[in-house]
């Protein structure tokens, strides 16, 4: 056995030197740094601080480069370095409407009070390959204006002067903390948005879709889409205030959406919601719809069987990082649990096969 694992060591140890030589790859190119990657792939840099739970662009773009462009596995090599960080205490709730905004955009309102701002989209391109990009030709500076610095009100809160959206519910209740305790079940919406900001953005797209398609009838608009950066502070103890220790860039979405009332609430709209570190359009906006579908039982809604409805299939399997690992380890040994199985079938194979002759012989005897 011991033989065994000492080969397996020296194939092991093989195998990641041609892991890096194929990193590295054509070494007559120059290398890719990860500083270029942080600057020039950001959507991707972006991905992996949202799900990987940490923000540090230089960090989540050298994790992309060891991984070889592998964004799952550049998010489990940030939740393991992440699990090695002190903490020293906890940051005080960022104020989005104090964002200075990128992006602001709302599909409710055209003459949206504080004015609407495309910022860098690819909602108006024509997805056609741009083989000026191949040619490596500077890119002209863009006439665009600074990011909007003044407060900018959200499109919800001129919704409520009317009385005709929920009002969220203010409370001084601690939120759970995922990364400190393990889920359990029913989960508090605190911490179910939490689940839903680090997971897998491709499994929150499917769930939100499917909702779209009338699993849950969840008609929704996109009361306001935001893309920017905010302060983080923190409180000092021994100062008695609270101090600003650098900013974070955000992509926040508020849907709005159907609701018909019921016996306690009168009809009027609801709100679904997301937020994501960096630019995350598509994640914060499938965060939002979850979230609304999520939401059936505090608002009285039927559940209609639907797979976004169900908290406990949502939450249990919208993290890549537990998916990959429990999906992955089948391809490592199963040499004995096989065998076992291998013997088992076999010998259910041989006394079929007996059960088989000794009714053929019966039949023939007959």
């Amino acid at each position: 056995m011991y033989v065994a694992v000492k080969g397996g060591e020296r194939a092991i140890d093989n195998a990641h030197a041609w892991l890096a030589e194929e990193r590295r790859g054509d070494t007559d190119v120059a290398e890719l740094s990860y500083a270029q990657i942080r600057e020039q792939l950001s959507l991707a840099v972006n991905r992996v601080m949202a799900e990987g739970s940490l923000y540090d662009p230089d960090l989540a773009a050298l994790a992309i480069k060891q991984s070889r462009g592998d964004l799952i596995e550049a998010i489990f090599l940030i939740r393991a370095y992440r699990t090695t960080l002190p903490r020293f205490g906890y940051t005080l709730p960022v104020e989005t409407g104090e964002m200075a905004c990128d992006r602001r955009i709302s599909a409710t309102f055209k003459d949206a009070p504080g004015g609407q701002v495309l910022g860098p989209t690819f909602d108006y391109t024509h997805r056609l390959l741009d083989f000026k990009l191949a040619a490596d030709g500077e890119v002209p500076e863009a006439p665009v204006a600074d990011p909007r610095m003044e407060a900018t009100p959200h499109i919800a809160e001129f919704l409520q002067g009317e009385d005709i959206i929920e009002r969220e519910p203010s409370s001084d209740a601690v939120p759970g903390d995922l990364t400190r305790e393990p889920m359990s079940f029913p989960a508090g919406r605190a911490v179910r948005l939490q689940s839903l900001a680090r997971g897998d953005e491709g499994f929150i797209l499917g769930m939100a879709y499917s909702t779209q398609r009338g699993y849950a009838r969840n008609h929704a608009f996109v009361g306001e889409l935001r893309i920017g950066t905010v302060p983080v502070e923190i409180e000092i103890p021994e100062l008695g205030f609270a101090v600003e220790i650098g900013e974070v860039e955000l992509t926040e979405c508020e849907t709005v959406n159907q609701f018909k009332g019921s016996k306690t609430v009168p009809p009027q709209f609801t709100r679904g919601y997301g937020l994501v570190f960096g630019q995350s359009e598509r994640k914060s906006i499938a965060m939002a719809l979850v979230d609304r579908a999520l939401r059936w039982e505090e608002l009285g809604e039927d559940n209609l069987g639907a797979p976004a409805q169900d908290e406990e299939f949502v939450l249990s399997h919208a993290d890549n990082i537990q998916a990959t690992g429990f999906l992955e380890h089948i391809k490592l040994p199963h040499y004995v649990d096989f065998q076992s199985e291998l013997e088992l079938v076999r010998k259910l194979r041989h006394e079929a096969a007996e059960l088989a002759e000794t009714l053929a012989a019966r039949e023939a005897a007959e």
